[in-house]
Order: C-alpha cells, then structure tokens, then sequence
C-alpha cells in the first residue's frame, strides 16, 4: 500500500510504463527503413498560414490547465498579433524537418479515476499537460492528416468516433435505425462487441506509420 505522494507517483507510473511494448514507438532521432527515399511519389507539405494560427490563438479554451511552461492561455490570447507570425515559422520549420522543440516534448502527467476499487492502477487513465503552442500545431497537423484521409477515402463513412461532426449519439441513431429496419422486415439481427484494453497506448507505430504511407502522406509529415 503506498501512502506518500512519491510512492503514489511511481506506482502509477510504473503501470502506464508497462502497458506499452517494443513495437509501440520508434527510437528518437531513427526513422524506420519503409519511409527513405518515397519524396518523389509524395506530395509537398502544407504551408501553414499566419492566419489560421492567428484564428486559434484567439479562440483557445481559457479554462483549460497550463502546460509545464505555466503560460496561461489567456496570455497567448491577448498576444496573438504578436505571437501568430512566430509560431507560424516555428511550426512550418518543425514540420518540414520533422523535429520538435524540446519544452514541447515535456509534460505534467496527471492520473484521472476512472472506475472500480481505487487502490488498482489499472483504474486510473494519464492525462498530460504539455506546452500550449505545440498543442496548437498538433491542432494544425491534425486538421490537414483528417481533410486528406477524407478526401481520399481513407475513412469510411460508418465511422463516427473521433470526427468532427459525429459522436456516440449519431453513432447510436445509425446504429437504431438499421436494427429496427431489419426487424420490421423480419430478419435476425447479431450484435458482436469488442473492446481493447488500453488500445491507444498499444497502438505499433510502425504500422501506424505503414498505413500513413499507404495514404499518400509525404515524409516530412510522417517524422
């Protein structure tokens, strides 16, 4: 039973550690082998406007937690003028070389309960703070990954999690109205749940990366 904070701290921490394996991230500074030398098939990156990230420093979540940097959000809000043509060099250089500054890779790792008897770690899920502005242009990378898998086909049309515009409800809605069809017309209807354990953290990089390429995602974007 760990008591003090510390212990607390490492306890957790060795438990989100272990849910990870040797597949799930590659090594710093190491690109695999599937990504040389595909410049020539792939299209350029995007250019990052100054507007669309002038648009979301004025409109960030106020109410959200400070990354480890302990700049407030409000402070890049009231900056933004200032603050939107720097940040714009700064994320079409991060992109193009696939590097990202150091503060940014630093997080404060908190541990939200989720459900069950709270002395199991397994029941607890991090959460991690880090720098706003490089979650601005993760916002941005995002954005443009999401619009060229879209438009590509990429995503089918049944999918309803993390899309914009879709939820749990819409998901439900689709899913009701196809059940009660098929029992007004009689027929048998099987439902089949799955859920994997800790799925995002066990998610192979490499093959994430594969699929990517498969898409037609430039290298620069892929590092």
């Amino acid at each position: 039973m760990a008591t003090k904070d510390g212990e607390k701290a490492e306890v957790l921490n060795a438990f989100f550690a272990s849910v990870f394996n040797s597949q799930t991230s590659c090594p710093q500074g190491i690109q695999p082998p599937e990504l040389e030398d595909r410049d020539r098939e792939q299209n350029k990156p995007p250019i990052i406007q100054e507007e669309a990230v002038n648009n979301l420093l004025r409109h960030p979540d106020t109410h959200k937690s400070m990354g480890p940097d302990r700049i407030h959000l409000r402070v890049l809000r009231e900056l933004a003028e200032e603050l939107a043509k720097p940040l714009s060099i700064i994320y079409q250089q991060s992109w193009l070389t696939g590097e990202v500054p150091d503060d940014w890779r630093l997080a404060n790792v908190t541990s939200i309960y989720k459900k069950g008897p709270k002395e199991d770690p397994g029941n607890y899920r991090p959460v991690s703070l880090t720098s706003v502005p490089g979650t601005f242009m993760e916002q941005v990378i995002v954005s443009t990954l999401t619009k060229h898998v879209q438009d590509n086909q990429g995503i089918r049309p049944s999918q309803h999690g993390f899309m914009k515009g879709r939820s749990c409800l819409t998901n439900l809605i689709s899913f009701y109205d196809q059940v009660t069809r098929l029992v007004d017309e009689g027929k048998a209807v099987d439902v089949v749940y799955l859920d994997f354990s800790k799925a995002f953290n066990t998610v192979s990089h490499s093959i994430l990366l594969e699929k990517l390429v498969a898409h037609g995602f430039n290298r620069c974007t892929l590092c």
